[in-house]
């Protein structure tokens, strides 16, 4: 049974003046990355969302390409937070049946969240986490308001997509709302409530950052990997993940792309997660002729399920030919598509053994990658 097709709809079109930031909260750091950025990995990483958009402010294009990568979905949004959901929704691929809908002051999304929400869209219009208010409350008068029935409301907010836009059309214009649930149910809608999460409490005010921060512990790991495959007349020659022309190509199991195994191998030692010939066995048909972009990408899911991201991708090839020299451009762009990176998180350098050894004889081409992550520890 094919599943609903989803997407994700990050509102990032506020100013944040309240954070008291020389620029937009969304794009000041938490834990030495935008906090917009963090919300947008969470999704782009996970398995069941399909297209990930973000809705900014006019003027903020460079801001968020900084923070997300060019690669990023960016749509201006509108004066009002309901004007810019609207926008967002515009701009979704046709076939998108789901939608979920979140505010980039809340940089941290569990995936547990992501998919109790999911789940609870498969017998209501939408769904939100909630978290029970702790507190006491109490009016201006100082009579107590029961809390038996109180939530505190979060995001991501789920829809089925037909739904959402109905309650946006009917929604009285001018008139702003403060989630889109509170639109849904004015339709008639039933909105379930999930389980939230505190790692979703939302960043308003100057003193939020330092306690957003607080609530993680961060973990930076390196790891090596080394590979090495020959080179033989009839084969294809395979580096970095694109197509060189050359009279010898790598031979091995797969492709042989000695580059994206070399940097497979360091992203799986940064998680201990064993290496390449672990996930890929050579003796599996399967992976007879694999294009290694497959390798790459898995490599780097795992550290996503881990919660976690890739700071930088350190690789030198050692070869006598071909020379590297007028692929590197192309084969750093790919290597950083696969990845999901900015280019400039992804160094490539080339050299020579001055003639000595197998790679010095023309036999072969060998390649050492270093790999830095950051990864989430549990919350203080």
């Amino acid at each position: 049974m094919t599943r609903p097709r989803t997407a994700a709809l990050i509102v990032a079109a506020g100013r944040g003046l309240r954070a008291g930031t020389t620029v937009a909260k969304q794009y000041t750091p938490i834990a030495g990355r935008a906090m917009l950025a963090h919300a947008h990995a969470a999704f782009v990483a996970h398995p069941l969302i399909d297209e990930v958009v973000t809705v900014i402010a006019d003027g903020q294009q460079e801001l968020a390409e900084a923070a997300l990568g060019p690669a990023a979905r960016l749509v201006i949004g509108g004066a009002l937070r309901r004007d810019s959901v609207a926008i967002g929704m515009a701009a979704l691929d046709l076939a998108v049946e789901r939608v979920l809908v979140h505010d980039a002051a809340r940089p941290f999304v569990p995936v547990e969240v992501i998919n109790r929400v999911l789940g609870a869209l498969d017998g209501a219009d939408g769904a939100v986490p909630t978290l029970p208010v702790a507190d006491t409350l109490a009016r201006g008068d100082g009579t107590l308001v029961p809390r038996d029935d109180l939530h505190r409301i979060q995001t991501p907010q789920g829809f089925c997509r037909t739904m959402l836009a109905s309650a946006h059309a009917a929604w009285p214009i001018g008139e702003d709302a403060s989630d889109d649930a509170q639109m849904v149910r004015r339709l008639g809608g039933r909105v379930a409530l999930v389980q939230g999460d505190i790692m979703l409490d939302k960043v308003t005010y100057p003193q939020d950052f330092a306690a957003a921060e607080a609530r993680l512990t961060w973990e930076t790991r390196s790891a090596m990997g080394f590979d090495v495959h020959r080179l033989e007349l009839g084969e294809e020659l395979w580096l970095g993940g694109i197509l060189i022309p050359h009279d010898k190509g790598l031979s091995g199991h797969s492709d042989a792309d000695v580059a994206l195994h070399a940097i497979t191998d360091a992203l799986l030692g940064t998680i201990a997660a064993g290496d390449i010939g672990t996930h890929f066995p050579p003796s599996d048909p399967q992976w007879r002729g694999a294009s290694s972009d497959r390798f790459l990408a898995h490599a780097a899911s795992l550290i996503a399920d881990r919660g976690g991201w890739i700071d930088f991708v350190d690789l030198t090839l050692m070869c006598e030919e071909p020379k590297i020299g007028p692929h590197r451009a192309a084969m750093t762009a790919r290597i950083a598509e696969i990845l999901r990176l900015h280019p400039d998180r992804v160094s490539l350098k080339a050299t020579t053994t001055e003639r000595l050894g197998f790679t010095g004889r023309g036999e072969g081409i060998a390649a050492q990658a270093i790999a830095t992550v950051s990864l989430p520890g549990q919350a203080r």
